[in-house]
């Protein structure tokens, strides 16, 4: 991955933008709820004192881009843990002990799999009600799907090795097993997929805020400040514009953070980069 230098620019835009989520309350600026009537609104970029100017509210663009980042970063990260999490358990009980149960499981998965992510995220998210908790709950249940199918399909590879004989021969209950032999086989493409679907849920996270069934104003959000700069586009096109750079960097940066993660547990996926 040292050789990388698109996964090292990826992972230092990444390290940078939880660094940024973090340390937000010293770095920003300004409050990001705070209205500067004294600047006055849709104040221009690199206006006195207001690097990116004003909004439509007269807050400050850039304290918000930053307070942003304390939306954007949990809300892509915690529904990849917790598909993964969850994935992890369904998918190898389902492909170890296949017959009936692997059955059930599967084409329950199949069932959510089935729907366009994107609208299934959109309507689990407008069922639960807007929120950040609900949009991340939608989050996770359209990942599930994928991690479950990766799982199940690495499981019964495994399974069917003379070493997973061997345990159960010389004694090993079968949790045990499936701790110690099975799941650290699995995890790598987990991990993987992980990585590499970053960039797409800090796209659909800011997406759903921007069609209002994520998080609400007044909470500083990437999705919302775009959605705020729709109605102002001709006369202040920055308002949408600097949060959507935002968003197609962190996520092309997460990108190429995952591909070099790939690339580096799995050296048979490399491309020709």
């Amino acid at each position: 991955m040292a050789k990388d230098r698109l996964a090292l620019t990826g992972i230092v835009v990444l390290i940078a933008t939880i660094l940024m989520a973090v340390l937000a309350p010293w770095i920003s600026p300004y409050d990001p709820d705070a209205a500067h009537r004294e600047i006055g609104r849709l104040a221009p970029p690199l206006t006195a004192g207001h690097l990116l100017g004003t909004d439509g509210q007269a807050r400050d663009v850039l304290s918000r881009i930053i307070w942003g980042s304390r939306v954007a970063v949990p809300t892509a990260m915690v529904p990849i843990l917790v598909s993964s999490v969850l994935g992890l358990a369904v998918g190898i009980v389902a492909g170890y002990f296949r017959g009936v149960v692997g059955s059930v499981v599967m084409r329950t998965l199949d069932v959510v799999f089935a729907f366009p992510g994107v609208l299934l995220a959109v309507a689990i998210a407008a069922i639960l009600g807007p929120g950040m908790a609900n949009a991340m709950v939608a989050m996770s249940i359209v990942l599930l799907p994928f991690v479950g199918r990766i799982v199940y399909v690495e499981t019964v590879e495994v399974s069917r090795q003379d070493f997973i004989e061997a345990s159960l021969v010389g004694g090993m209950g079968t949790p045990a097993v499936l701790v110690r032999d099975v799941l650290p086989n699995v995890l790598s493409p987990v991990i993987v997929f992980g990585t590499t679907s970053l960039g797409a849920m800090i796209v659909l996270g800011a997406g759903l805020s921007f069609l209002g069934v994520g998080v609400q104003p007044p909470t500083a959000d990437w999705g919302i400040m775009a959605s705020d700069g729709r109605t102002v586009l001709a006369s202040a096109p920055w308002i949408s514009m600097v949060p959507g750079i935002v968003i197609v960097v962190v996520a092309v940066a997460c990108n190429f953070a995952g591909d070099g993660v790939r690339d580096a547990l799995d050296p048979r996926q490399r491309t020709r980069r």
